[in-house]
């Protein structure tokens, strides 16, 4: 157990000394000393992270919960950092710290290539650092074994996102988006401290352990927000949580910051989208289903939430002419399945859709950015055409992540898909039979916005732009992280083919 303790510590803490190394201390190190130490860092991590992966989840240990220190004690309520490692943390952890290496690789080759910002100055070092530091917010969230430790995480990666999201900050566009996704979080934010303050007050304790053993006993508790009328205490305080888990995963109405992520570097966009901030709220809800599963409404709340958004992002999708913001609609759609089966009770066919998902959107994304260096910085897919020719590689990747995101048979979010759907069709919870036809239709939107992007950018005619300059695959810093990427989505579904 010492040991264990000791490896969780190090996943814990390795990234943010790899941050502060960049920080800090930027200047003194340099460009080559920032990546290496933060590379290193998230490397540290995503080794260990894989070897707790085959612990908790191949080898069947048994679920770890410690807390690491004691914070702060008030009125008897102990405030804590701890770890709480089961399946479903060591899942998160792996997938966090794999896709944040390759994004770490890959901003190498990204930001060499970036004509934003002045390659003199300390930009680069503190956009590691901030990579790194969103490393470590995450992995502070999904490692939590209390609600205190879990909204540390949740503001800590609001934060970075506002850095990276408003990176370059002499633009516009850049400022209003970065303080948009603030402002829209802050709502969210706002329900989910107020159910966090339900559980404080109702439960009077921080720690999950504790608060899913006095469920039992606290599930019938009514209580009056207007005299007269009564609510159930537990579905109110998980609406108030599943407000927050709105604002983070990017449902309606909270969607709008989402699209707006885009104007961050590429390299971002793909962390903010594929395994950190936007799976937050679903994790969240994965994480505390012990406590859903005693509210009907909640949970048809969650399911016609996540259907509306799946639905109606896809539809945005298909209007949508700058290659990152398909890309984001997509994200948002995506979403809205995992919520979906939230919703249905289906708590581990949407998490596969979160660990399926991350390593094809992360490819898709990085895709993207491989193309958009080759247009230098062009990303509207109607001046492109053609450059399937001129970027095998790229094109490879984007067809499997592609294909994968479709749900096209064999590859991974086929499979991911099928159990959302299936757990929609068998399920009598109220809306379920909306929610279905809404993601029924979705799966055929998803597809015609995927191909209508991948068909303009790499076949038919070369635009004259693509004619007028020269066109070349991007230099193994990013192809390789493309072809790491590309393996999960083609070979993650084999075991699931009986």
């Amino acid at each position: 157990m010492l040991m264990l303790h000791t490896i969780l510590t190090i996943i814990f803490f390795a990234p943010l000394i790899g941050s502060v190394i960049a920080g800090l201390f930027g200047r003194q190190v340099g460009r080559a000393g920032a990546q290496y130490a933060t590379i290193t860092g998230v490397a540290i991590s995503m080794v260990l992270s894989a070897y707790v992966f085959y612990e908790f989840v191949l080898n069947g240990h048994a679920t770890y919960n410690a807390s690491l220190y004691t914070w702060l004690v008030s009125d008897g309520v102990k405030f804590e950092i701890g770890f709480l490692i089961d399946e479903l943390s060591a899942t998160m952890m792996l997938v966090v710290t794999f896709v944040s290496l390759m994004v770490h690789i890959y901003t190498i080759g990204y930001m060499d290539h970036d004509e934003d910002y002045d390659h003199s100055n300390p930009y680069y070092q503190r956009f590691f650092s901030y990579i790194s530091l969103f490393t470590f917010s995450m992995l502070s969230l999904v490692m939590a074994n209390n609600f205190l430790q879990l909204f540390f995480g949740w503001e800590a990666v609001g934060l970075v996102s506002y850095l990276l999201i408003g990176f370059y900050m002499k633009r516009e566009s850049a400022i209003q988006a970065n303080f948009k996704a603030f402002l829209v979080n802050r709502v969210g934010d706002f329900g989910f401290i107020l159910g966090i303050a339900v559980v404080f007050v109702y439960f009077n304790t921080m720690d999950y352990q504790e608060f899913f053993n006095q469920l039992a006993t606290n599930k019938d508790v009514m209580i009056e927000i207007i005299p007269g009328v009564e609510w159930s205490m537990i579905t109110l305080m998980l609406i108030l949580l599943f407000v927050g888990a709105m604002g983070k995963s990017a449902q309606m109405p909270l969607h709008v910051w989402l699209p707006e992520s885009m104007e961050g570097p590429t390299p971002i966009s793909a962390l903010i989208h594929a395994a950190t901030m936007v799976t937050a709220g679903i994790f969240m809800v994965a994480r505390l289903s012990p406590a859903f599963e005693l509210s009907e409404t909640a949970l048809s709340v969650v399911l016609i939430t996540g259907a509306l958004t799946a639905f109606m992002m896809g539809l945005l999708g298909l209007i949508q002419n700058d290659i990152k913001r398909v890309v984001a609609y997509s994200t948002l759609s995506q979403l809205g399945y995992m919520t979906a089966a939230m919703g249905a009770s289906a708590y581990a066919a949407g998490m596969f859709h979160v660990l399926t998902h991350a390593f094809f959107k992360a490819l898709l994304f990085l895709a993207a950015g491989s193309v958009i260096i080759a247009m230098h910085h062009i990303q509207d897919i109607r001046q492109m055409g053609g450059m399937r020719k001129y970027m095998p590689i790229t094109y490879a990747a984007m067809l499997i992540g592609s294909l994968a995101l479709i749900g096209f048979p064999g590859f991974s979010g086929f499979f991911s898909k099928d159990s959302i759907l299936l757990s929609l069709g068998e399920t009598e919870r109220a809306g379920a039979t909306f929610a279905y036809v809404l993601l029924m239709a979705g799966v055929f939107i998803t597809a015609f916005y995927s191909f209508r992007m991948f068909f303009l950018v790499f076949h038919g005619e070369e635009s004259e732009y693509v004619k007028t300059h020269e066109i070349k695959e991007s230099p193994w810093v990013v192809t390789v992280p493309l072809i790491l990427l590309a393996i999960p989505p083609a070979v993650m579904g084999i075991p699931m083919i009986e």
